[in-house]
């Protein structure tokens, strides 16, 4: 598992066998994240979608910094 340093920049982990990185599975989660905070608006659980959208917005800003380091 990779860990975060001061700078938020992830440090190398152990490779997953099949895994892609931990960008690939930050995308893949803020995929997952976004069908079950749709979900949970459509139940009308607004505080439960709030927070899954916060976990979809970091998600995306990981994999957005990634790319731009060039790590994706």
């Amino acid at each position: 598992m990779a860990v975060r340093d001061s700078r938020n920049d992830m440090l190398p982990s152990d490779p997953i066998e099949g895994g892609g990185g931990p960008a690939e599975a930050a995308s893949m989660i803020s995929e997952a994240v976004a069908e079950l905070a749709q979900l949970s608006r459509r139940h009308r659980l607004d505080m439960l979608a709030h927070l899954l959208e916060m976990a979809k917005l970091e998600a995306d800003e990981f994999v957005q910094r990634q790319a731009r380091l060039g790590r994706f």
